[in-house]
């Protein structure tokens, strides 16, 4: 079985950063290619960006590009989510998805609470 948890979240300043972290385990993590989605109060869950499970191809979504980093530490199972210049618009429950790219199952942490005052 495998476990997705996020951390990482809390309060920041308009302008601000935070940095989310997505440790999975119970399965070669390498063999997970990793997403950030994110979920506004009373909206569906919506993409931000993912990795391929080496690490050498990131996407984002046009409303974080230039301010979100995504990146990987295979060897620590975990993928992080560097969050610069946060504005009101960023306040979401953040959610990570680990996908395995050889049978297409995807797992979802708990999420975590990122709010952003102005």
């Amino acid at each position: 079985q495998v476990e997705v948890v996020e951390s990482g979240g809390g309060l920041a300043q308009t302008g601000g950063s935070l940095t989310l972290s997505c440790a999975a385990s119970g399965g070669t993590f390498s063999d997970y290619a990793i997403a950030w989605f994110r979920q506004f109060p009373g909206k569906e869950r919506e993409y931000v960006c993912a990795i391929s499970k080496s690490g050498g191809t990131t996407y984002y979504d046009d409303s974080v590009t230039g301010r979100f980093t995504i990146s990987r530490d295979n060897a620590k199972s975990t993928v992080y989510l560097q969050m610069n210049s946060l504005t009101p618009e960023d306040t979401a429950v953040y959610y990570c998805n680990a996908r395995q790219v050889y049978t297409d199952a995807g797992y979802w942490g708990q999420g975590t609470q990122v709010t952003v005052s102005s």
